[in-house]
């Protein structure tokens, strides 16, 4: 009977109190495990509440690691500078967090911090164990990410505890990180399947009234485990991005610089998610690398700094070092990138389409969105198959040799109808692999002028 007395008191030194429930709420009219997850709809308009600064914070040292071999030590250290040189001393790539268990870890974290770059700043990740932070102080980091499953999945199914219990695990936590003068940042994991007004905002009440105590805005980073989150308006919580945020701000006071959002692609969504949370309120989006990361992965660095762009304009970061990071992956991890991947495949800007290449060939910007080349250090790629035609021939001719506006070749160039032939006598023959540019660069050398396109070369 003392024991029930004591953790009945206990529970009280906390506000705010989690909706206890005999039976865990695994929202199965959502998730009804035989089926897809289903998608409910409130009907609910929230208005939009971009921040005036936003940012990009990274964990591909962290949750990117967990799904590819170790990195090494320099692995990691040239993968952050490689970073910081992106960031180009803009802080839009804010933070990156690493694990501190192992000694590599650490000397990792010991090499990146004597760098004494302003961004991206050094923060660590660790699970919800006072243990663990005599490892973040002996690091001397500031800030570290606690681990907090909030979904009854991990509640009651994987921790085997109730709602209040599980609130005040991760609560006593709080408060000996803040004794420890450790800045927690806090991890709710699985937050799309969890119960948002039954255990998520009391929670986050009772986080926001220990950092009021202890003069310290805590951050909270709402984690969508399993990629379930979706971005539409009047879409009914837990799924909801627009409602989650919005409801983070609304019942637990949290100002957008506090908020974080952390997705996973599971559903395709990724990018679009990540960039509905900063439309919605929330200033920091977690990313990885290329978006490496467990299952489907993370959400892809290069695309929210893209999104970034497409919101606020440009912060003159460097983007044309996307591609060392690219050729660092293929290099060290042996990581393959999809030719179609955008901004980073091979293949992103490329054509062989005809009609797509006359059009390049007369007005670039018809079928390239944006200057490639001079942006991202990718210049449009033609390639000739089957269905480029005169057209496609020719535009390859100008873009290969990067022909000057008076010494470009025309579709009616009967040169270009001469290769076109040879091109058309290959495919009939039974080819079906493109015309290479070594086999196009004899065949341009063979019928055009050769000083024209020596000289251009």
């Amino acid at each position: 009977m003392e024991k029930k007395s004591e953790s009945k008191t206990h529970y009280k030194k906390y506000k705010h109190n989690a909706v206890d429930v005999i039976k865990p709420n695994l929202f199965e009219e959502y998730f009804p495990y035989t089926e897809i997850p289903r998608l409910k709809f409130n009907g609910k308009q929230l208005p939009m509440d971009i921040p005036e600064e936003i940012w990009i914070t990274d964990t591909t040292f962290r949750d990117g690691q967990q799904s590819m071999a170790s990195f090494t030590v320099e692995q990691i250290v040239e993968l952050f500078d490689c970073m910081h040189k992106i960031d180009n001393g803009t802080g839009l790539i804010r933070t990156t967090e690493f694990f501190l268990y192992s000694e590599k870890d650490r000397e990792a974290v010991r090499k990146c911090m004597d760098r004494g770059y302003d961004f991206p700043q050094i923060t660590s990740w660790i699970r919800a164990n006072e243990n663990d932070f005599e490892l973040v102080k002996s690091m001397g980091i500031k800030e570290t990410g606690l681990l907090m499953s909030c979904s009854d999945y991990h509640i009651f199914k994987k921790l085997k505890l109730t709602r209040s219990s599980c609130m005040e695990k991760y609560l006593d936590i709080v408060e000996k990180a803040l004794e420890s003068g450790i800045q927690p940042r806090c991890h709710l994991e699985d937050i799309t399947r969890a119960d948002f007004f039954g255990f998520v905002v009391p929670l986050v009440q009772n986080i926001q009234e220990l950092g009021n105590a202890a003069g310290v805005q805590i951050k909270i980073r709402l984690c969508d485990t399993l990629g379930l989150g979706v971005p539409y308006q009047g879409a009914d919580l837990p799924r909801s991005i627009p409602g989650l945020i919005n409801g983070i701000k609304e019942y637990c006071q949290v100002p957008s610089s506090a908020i974080e959002w952390h997705g996973h692609n599971d559903y395709h969504n990724v990018v679009t998610n990540a960039t509905t949370a900063w439309l919605y309120g929330a200033s920091a989006v977690n990313t990885t690398i290329f978006g490496i990361g467990e299952r489907t992965g993370n959400c892809p660095l290069e695309g929210m700094l893209i999104e970034y762009l497409q919101i606020k304009g440009d912060k003159k970061i460097n983007l044309k070092l996307i591609n060392e990071l690219k050729s660092f992956f293929e290099r060290e991890f042996n990581y393959v990138i999809d030719e179609k991947r955008p901004f980073v495949g091979n293949d992103f800007n490329l054509t062989k389409a005809g009609v797509h290449a006359d059009g390049i060939m007369k007005f670039e910007a018809i079928y390239n969105s944006f200057d490639t080349k001079n942006i991202l250090g990718r210049p449009v790629v033609i390639k000739v198959n089957q269905t480029s035609g005169l057209a496609g021939i020719a535009a390859w001719i100008n873009n290969y040799f990067s022909l000057t506006e008076t010494d470009r070749v025309s579709k009616k160039d009967p040169a270009v109808y001469d290769m076109k032939v040879w091109v058309d006598e290959q495919y009939e023959n039974g080819r079906t692999s493109s015309i290479t540019d070594e086999e196009l660069k004899k065949l341009t050398e063979l019928y055009l002028d050769r000083d024209l396109m020596a000289e251009n070369r």
